[in-house]
């Protein structure tokens, strides 16, 4: 086998050394026995919402066992393939396993990547909320390539992306905006993003000048209709407003719009479509969603320490820089991953860092420290 192909198969084994870590391979079968003896009780349902989340659980082992089992048996039919076409001497056998390994890599290491994804609300939608900060118009100019840097991220995912308010700047870009993103672990994904993005470039307001400008970015999960969120009426101010959008498929001009204050916490939240009705329901979830993210925040201390150190969107407080002058690179702090290619990550190629930065929030390492491992 030649040395290229060696190493396919030893970054496969990587893949899957780390995915039977994630579900316990050793346990797995009889932690499947012990799901599916439970399921065969009549008095289950008796209680829906607890045997949902013991079908879920289930299903969940279930899709991470097969996968697992997936990959091993392609892994172990193409070495097969290739160690009998060579024995044959037979080049074009060899040449499609290869080819099919080479594929399977790539699949293995997305796996590997979802099976981090294993949260409490990993799999939901979320809501994006981004704010431009210190920089003035330099700022708002940022904020709004971050807008389209995380739509086009999303878009490439085929999640659904919809425009929950947005507050143009003064002379170019935008204030802040805020989205919902729907699909299959779309909180997952997106929420090693919050915190504050810094810009590096040269001025293209013709000041001709290296100009430093900050964004702070938000995420929080759109809460299940099977989570509970109480909200007092007593501690919140609805107000109604006329909300205008930047021009374009975004442009408001109705009386609509409606923004909710929690007094308690101080979160405000947004929401400008066309019918207000719609806008109350929907600010409304939005502040939900917000309540849910800070108890999540409690019961977690890595996660809560991050929000809370996130600060003001300002100097000593970022958590990824792009330059774009004197040279180009892309670089998280918290993981000390980095490319070149600054184009690409603006475009929305981001995942690279988010896999990064999953790995270190379950590890408290990065990917390549846990695959060496």
């Amino acid at each position: 086998m030649r040395a290229e192909t060696q190493n396919i198969v030893a970054e496969i084994k990587k893949s899957l050394n780390l995915l039977a870590q994630r579900m316990d391979w050793e346990t797995a079968p009889h932690r499947l026995e012990e799901f599916n003896a439970r399921v065969e009780d009549p008095n289950l349902w008796d209680d829906p919402t607890a045997a949902q989340k013991l079908m879920r659980e289930r299903q969940m082992l279930v899709d991470s066992m097969d996968v697992y089992t997936g990959l091993s048996q392609e892994l172990d039919d193409n070495v097969e393939l290739i160690e009998l076409g060579e024995m044959e001497e037979d080049e074009e056998v060899v040449g499609e396993a290869e080819t099919a390994l080479k594929a399977l890599a790539d699949k293995a290491a997305q796996k590997e990547l979802e099976a981090l994804l294993d949260g409490e609300a990993d799999a939901n939608d979320t809501f994006l909320e981004i704010n431009a900060g210190a920089g003035g118009t330099e700022a708002c100019d940022w904020a709004a390539m971050l807008q389209r840097m995380y739509v086009r991220w999303a878009e490439k995912r085929g999640y659904k992306v919809e425009l929950q308010s947005e507050e143009a700047g003064a002379e170019a870009g935008i204030k802040s905006c805020a989205y919902k993103i729907s699909g299959h672990n779309a909180y997952g994904w997106l929420k090693s993003e919050s915190g504050v993005h810094r810009l590096v470039r040269i001025s293209p307001f013709g000041k001709g000048t290296r100009e430093t400008s900050f964004a702070s970015v938000w995420v929080y999960p759109v809460v299940d209709d099977n989570i509970e969120i109480e909200v007092n009426p007593a501690d919140i101010r609805i107000d109604t407003f006329r909300s205008s959008g930047a021009g374009g498929q975004h442009v408001n001009t109705t009386d609509s719009a409606v923004r909710i204050t929690h007094h308690p916490t101080g979160i405000v939240v947004t929401s400008s479509e066309k019918s207000q009705h719609q806008n109350r329901d929907i600010a409304m979830k939005a502040l939900k969603s917000r309540l849910y993210q800070m108890e999540l925040d409690k019961r977690n201390a890595a996660i809560n320490e991050a929000h809370e150190n996130k600060g003001s969107a300002g100097w000593g407080n970022q958590i990824r820089s792009y330059v774009l002058q004197p040279y180009q690179m892309v670089k998280d702090l918290r993981t000390e991953h980095e490319t070149s290619d600054t184009k690409g990550v603006l475009d929305g190629d981001l995942d690279a860092f988010m896999a990064a930065t999953l790995a270190m929030d379950v590890s408290g390492k990065s990917r390549a420290e846990a695959r060496a491992e």
